[in-house]
């Protein structure tokens, strides 16, 4: 159970006390019920931050209340006639606490009832004494200074309130900034070491695949005259065939990572294409026992689109789904939504599988980067690839381990201009 904060006294309350103090040893010293009072008034603001801490909506108003109630009855006890004592400025105390809390018409309501309390010592006096006219003039004087003091006090706290909002706005704003500019920063470098993979993977599958046609082909002739003549032989060749294979299609992989993606983008529906993904894998793996929920927003916008690039991208992430969830099955989640903060679709595919370890999550779209035990960790750094060839973005979103992983992709409108022309598009 946490313990309250422990409001601590400073400088300013000191000075709080050393004031009052004087008070104290100004006449009428033998005036015990002043003593009692200013104790209270010095007791009630050092409590006053204590009891804003624990009633924040209503303690401000209690504090007022009690410093115009302790106010009064320090009037009342240091003159034969109240109305004219001269501690009738400890009602500025009240006034300047409620413009500190209060807004301008809380305040002169408080200023109101401050006045009032003072104004109500005019009755007792008017039994005893002839007021005259200068006396009302200098009783109005004095209830003015209390507005006129509320009303300075009030607009310099109201324009200290509206100032730290601009600025607490303002921190929130360059945060945000800078949140998506280390964002931008971070895809920019991932777009470079995919570029320079690229070139890299591009140089050594054409070297590759030229020593792997001849290895193929001797293999197959091998294969077909020691069939009969050796039968151990024969069965080594298909041995050096089948992984051949296995490596002319890792190569072809590599290829269609380096290749340049030219998107030819036009206005389509997402969620045509991401159905087509998913019967496509569902086609394919219906021994798997997964439930598919759809949360499709209607009236989506257009979006640029390339059919085929993007059916591929949602394929790859669709196909990683029912991996990660196993035949054991579990559930797929598909959704598409207008994105809250620009103008585009957002496209969610999540799955109930065992998600993406943290350490993995920053680098998992970068090549060769995979959770698969057989995987060469490729398709998440094409997907980002045509993702990135429709000027969207993508991002894996995992919660605790075995929650399942989800990825978030965006892809702008077709009605923005900042779209290029289909032609222009090339991604490396």
């Amino acid at each position: 159970m946490n313990e309250p904060k422990r409001v601590a006294i400073n400088w300013m309350d000191i000075l709080w006390l050393l004031f009052l103090a004087g008070l104290a040893a100004l006449p009428p010293i033998a005036e015990i019920h002043k003593q009692l009072t200013l104790l209270a008034i010095g007791t009630l603001q050092l409590s006053e931050g204590w009891i804003v801490a624990h009633s924040p909506r209503r303690g401000p108003a209690y504090i007022v209340l009690l410093k115009i109630s302790l106010a009064t009855l320090l009037i009342d006890h240091t003159g034969e006639l109240s109305i004219n004592s001269n501690y009738y400025p400890i009602y500025y105390l009240p006034v300047v606490t409620a413009a500190e809390y209060f807004e301008p018409l809380g305040t002169l309501l408080w200023t109101l009832l401050a006045s009032a309390a003072y104004c109500s010592f005019l009755y007792p006096a008017l039994q005893e004494y002839d007021i005259s006219a200068d006396g009302y003039e200098r009783l109005a004087l004095r209830i003015l200074f209390f507005f006129l003091a509320a009303m300075v006090v009030n607009r310099f706290v109201v324009e200290n309130r509206r100032q730290t909002n601009r600025y607490q706005e303002l921190a929130e704003t360059l945060a945000e900034t800078n949140r998506k500019l280390e964002q931008a920063q971070a895809e920019a470098r991932r777009s470079e070491r995919l570029a320079a993979l690229g070139q890299l993977s591009a140089g050594l599958a054409h070297e590759i695949r030229n020593p792997l046609a001849v290895i193929r082909g001797s293999a197959e002739m091998l294969a077909q005259k020691l069939h009969d003549a050796n039968p151990l032989a024969g069965e080594l060749a298909g041995y050096v065939l089948s992984e051949t294979n296995r490596l002319s299609a890792l190569v072809t992989r590599f290829l269609d990572f380096a290749r340049p993606l030219h998107a030819e983008l036009e206005p389509r529906e997402m969620t045509a294409v991401l159905d087509r993904a998913l019967n496509s894998v569902a086609a394919i793996r219906k021994e798997y026992p997964v439930r598919v929920e759809r949360q499709y927003e209607t009236d989506l916008p257009l979006v640029l689109l390339d059919e085929s690039l993007c059916e591929q991208a949602f394929v790859n992430l669709i196909q990683n789904a029912y991996d990660a969830m196993g035949p054991a099955g579990g559930t797929l989640r598909l959704a598409a939504a207008r994105a809250a903060d620009r103008e585009g679709v957002e496209v969610r595919i999540e799955d109930t599988g065992p998600g993406i370890p943290a350490e993995l999550r920053e680098q998992i779209f970068n090549p060769f980067v995979t959770t698969k035990k057989t995987g060469v960790g490729l398709g998440l750094s094409i997907v980002s690839q045509i993702i990135d060839g429709h000027h969207g973005s993508i991002r894996v979103e995992s919660g605790n381990p075995g929650s399942g992983a989800c990825f978030l992709m965006f892809f702008p409108a077709a009605s923005q201009s900042s779209a290029k022309p289909a032609s222009d598009l090339v991604v490396s």
